[in-house]
């Protein structure tokens, strides 16, 4: 009686799979991913990705292939599949596609209290909110399975959905250590579908799919027609996003911060006003606005807006209606029976524009959709890809021509690492201006110019080299830390970085140019810039003689507008002031003296502060031993001077902003990296 019901079973799913075909023709693209599938687990890769664009039918093309996998051949029973998505839209949408597609086949779906599905259909599609209860999971018996596919499978890599997955896949790790591998009769194909197929948190996809075995981008499937034409428009806002706080694990703005520089009055005003200009809506007055947004004859019907916030969506939404347009807005906490109710009405084009933030950016199917307005910047790819890709879906039903895309980006900083339009053509943001231009235009334009704040095209540094005159212990210049000011005096300045200047008197002080903050006068011109100081002092036997110390009370000497008018006014205080006559001989650079062996006073002096320092950016033959043995006393005075006066302590502080630097540019081409989706296997650790 077992194998005879066995038998029955694998001939009832042999009459399902070739009695019912599919009701659509798959496009030439869906079909190239069904066969790279079906290739890739016929070689025995049993943990495979897609990367499908929206609009591109994922949901049609993992159905069929869910409709192509046959059981394993040593066990003949697993004919069940489970879809595995994160929203109850996704679900319900996966559902009744694949009774669209297969009549006969019995589908069910599992989720929250209102959907408990039977664990016996043919195709399951559940929610990994849950499957994330052991009672609902135990339902699917992975004897039974056939096949999982997960949609948004960008989600994966969460410890939530492996802590999921390792229990039909003993080679995912469960991200809890003291879980067992479960031993399981067969491979089950775990099957990954998204249109962002990476993570730019890090967390690596390879911990759960082997390869992506099939990519499309969207750009090409505008060009073959597979998606709608677009129409790109970029809006320059005056936004200031240099304090905005970076999220450190995902490398996207902070919502919070974000919110306060994008959600102001002004900047709302300005959007609005924007999507009035750029939308198509011709007829617009400032004091009698227009109530019937139909009467105005706008060529755009279906507007989705992305906000920051609920603060940003609630915000807007006021000003939309403030201005005379029907907008609504959802966002998570919206009633689920509000939500659906909300888009049904907007894809039946009952109102014109639809608010959100963080729940329309995956799984949204409205292709009525012919403006996507994004009100907020991003420094993710796939954030701004998913934005905008929810109006690219065709919609001839509609007469949806196009699509346009409004592109908030600001002006007032420009942040690097920000997405945009522009920068998904390699355009630079702060130096063209979009309007209107379709995705051959602007490939021309990218064709004719090069970006100048190019963020693909970051180069990841290799090394760190800090060898530059700020350094107080390189000897380039006789150690002067200052080249440039060589053609300013003959006399033997030495830098001390942070354009701080210092010319020692011989014994009788020292002379300091340091800058000022710039001042503007009446009629709006810079002022000062440098000021000079000259601080006397008194030899060593004068001073115990006295018993004081050597050092006397500083004295302003100049301003000056510029650097050379200071060190000329200097030069000239210390000829008639400080040392007069024949001693001037001995301040210059090419003193004789200077051209001695160090004494070993010095040597010492140099060795001990060197031996301390933070960084040791020498990157010659020579160590440091034979560096100080070969001094002369000019370049040791200078080494001296330079220190006494906080040149160590400005070059430390360099190279720390110089690693920081870098480091951070490491960590954004490696972020932007994870975003680039190509065919190949996954890497297993994240960055």
């Amino acid at each position: 009686m077992q194998c005879l019901r066995h038998s029955e079973q694998r001939l009832l799913h042999f009459l399902r799979r070739f009695s019912s075909q599919p009701d659509v023709v798959l496009r030439p693209y869906q079909e190239q991913s069904l066969q790279a599938c079906t290739e890739a687990l016929s070689n025995g890769i049993s943990r495979i990705g897609v990367s499908l664009p929206t609009g591109a039918g994922k949901t049609t093309v993992f159905i069929s292939l869910l409709s192509r996998i046959t059981p394993p051949p040593l066990n003949p029973d697993a004919t069940r599949s489970l879809i595995v998505v994160n929203t109850i839209e996704l679900a319900t949408q996966s559902a009744e596609q694949a009774k669209r597609l297969f009549p006969d086949w019995t589908v069910e779906i599992e989720q929250g209290t209102k959907h408990k599905a039977s664990g016996l259909a043919d195709v399951t599609v559940a929610t990994y909110q849950t499957l994330r209860q052991t009672s609902r999971v135990k339902k699917f018996d992975p004897a039974s399975l056939k096949a999982i596919v997960i949609d948004e499978a960008h989600h994966a890599a969460a410890p939530s959905y492996r802590r999921l997955l390792s229990h039909f896949d003993p080679d995912i790790k469960n991200p809890d250590d003291d879980i067992q591998a479960p031993v399981l009769p067969h491979k089950i194909p775990i099957i990954g579908f998204s249109a962002t197929f990476s993570r730019h948190d890090g967390l690596a996809l390879g911990s759960v799919f082997e390869r992506i075995v099939y990519h499309r981008d969207f750009l090409e499937m505008i060009k073959e027609q597979w998606l709608c034409d677009v129409r790109f428009t970029t809006v320059h806002a005056s936004m200031d996003l240099k304090n905005v706080t970076v999220n450190s694990r995902t490398g996207d703005f902070n919502p919070t911060s974000l919110a306060q520089v994008v959600n102001t009055e002004t900047v709302n005003n300005m959007v609005v006003k924007a999507w009035l200009d750029k939308a198509g809506i011709c007829i617009y007055n400032l004091t009698l606005f227009c109530m019937n947004y139909g009467d105005l004859g706008s060529t755009r019907k279906s507007t989705l807006v992305f906000c920051v916030n609920v603060a940003h969506v609630e915000a807007l939404t006021q000003t939309f209606r403030i201005f005379g347009i029907d907008a609504r807005y959802v966002y998570s906490g919206t009633p689920a029976n509000e939500r659906k109710a909300l888009i049904a009405s907007f894809k039946a084009g009952q109102y014109p524009v639809l608010i959100n933030c963080a729940i329309l950016t995956e799984g949204a199917d409205i292709p009525n959709i012919d403006c996507v307005l994004v009100a907020r910047p991003t420094r993710s790819r796939n954030v701004f890809t998913q934005m905008i890709g929810r109006g690219m879906r065709l919609s001839p039903a509609t007469e949806k021509k196009d699509c346009r895309i409004i592109d908030v980006v600001d002006t007032t900083n420009r942040v690097s690492g920000i997405v945009s339009v522009p920068t998904l053509f390699g355009l630079d943001p702060s130096t063209v201006s979009i309007d209107d231009e379709t995705t051959e235009s602007l490939e021309k334009r990218a064709a004719e110019s090069i970006a100048v704040d190019s963020t693909d095209d970051i180069p990841e540094p290799r090394s760190i080299t800090y060898k530059d005159y700020d350094d107080p212990f390189a000897l380039v210049s006789q150690a002067s830390g200052a080249p440039q000011i060589a053609k300013m005096s003959a006399n033997a300045w030495v830098g001390c970085g942070g354009d701080v200047y210092v010319l020692e008197c011989l014994g009788k002080g020292h002379v300091r140019i340091e800058p000022v903050e710039s001042a503007r006068d009446d009629e709006g011109e810079d002022g000062q810039h440098y000021r000079a100081y000259f601080n006397p002092a008194l030899d060593s036997a004068t001073a115990a003689a006295l018993k004081i110390g050597p050092f006397l009370r500083s004295r302003q000497i100049l301003t000056a507008t510029n650097l050379s008018d200071a060190v000329h006014g200097c030069d000239t205080y210390v000829r008639s002031k400080v040392v007069r006559g024949p001693m001037q001989l001995g301040l210059l650079r090419t003193a004789r003296w200077r051209m001695a062996p160090a004494t070993e006073q010095q040597k010492k002096l140099v060795a001990k502060r060197w031996g301390k320092r933070q960084f040791d950016s020498d990157l010659e033959t020579e160590n440091k031993a034979q560096r100080i043995a070969k001094l002369t006393k000019g370049e040791a005075a200078n080494i001296i001077s330079r220190l006494k006066h906080g040149a160590q302590a400005r070059y430390d502080k360099k190279v720390k902003i110089a690693a920081r630097t870098a480091h951070n540019l490491t960590k954004e081409v490696r972020r932007r990296a994870r975003e680039d989706v190509r065919v190949g296997p996954l890497p297993v650790e994240g960055n």
